[in-house]
């Protein structure tokens, strides 16, 4: 995994927890969402009001390595990294790190593609996505 520029605090709710008493598999996904949300709206690539009928993103592919279980009441914070833009998708690399010890977690890989709702279509990620992106993680992106 990459260094992150990026990590975003997440309060684990009970409601998260399965009957194991740690958190359900299928959240760590939301969780993952959660702060790639976080991250478009800190580099403006969206705003809280926003429709995201014009320009949105939709997952296409996801990858995820659990290394250890995550509980309630446990501090932890999502590291979000943009590893890849090609012409139409980006790649996102994550982790979920104990906030107080920064072990990790749980690491993921993300695949998502630009799409316009209205047409039902891919679309190329926005020049200015691409720009804000980049010098945010310093480092060439792009495909």
């Amino acid at each position: 995994m990459s260094d992150f520029h990026f990590y975003h605090p997440i309060e684990v709710r009970y409601g998260d927890l399965d009957p194991q008493g740690h958190v359900n598999n299928a959240k760590h996904l939301t969780y993952f969402e959660q702060a790639r949300v976080a991250y478009m709206i800190e580099l403006g690539l969206f705003t809280k009001d926003q429709s995201f009928m014009e320009i949105g993103v939709i997952l296409a592919d996801v990858h995820i390595t659990y290394f250890e279980p995550v509980y309630f009441g446990q501090k932890i914070k999502v590291g979000v990294h943009a590893a890849k833009l090609g012409n139409k998708s980006m790649t996102w690399e994550q982790n979920i790190v104990d906030a107080d010890t920064g072990k990790e977690l749980a690491t993921g890989k993300v695949v998502m593609v630009t799409y316009d709702y209205r047409t039902e279509k891919t679309i190329s990620i926005p020049h200015e996505w691409r720009e804000k992106i980049t010098k945010f993680e310093k480092q060439s992106v792009v495909e």
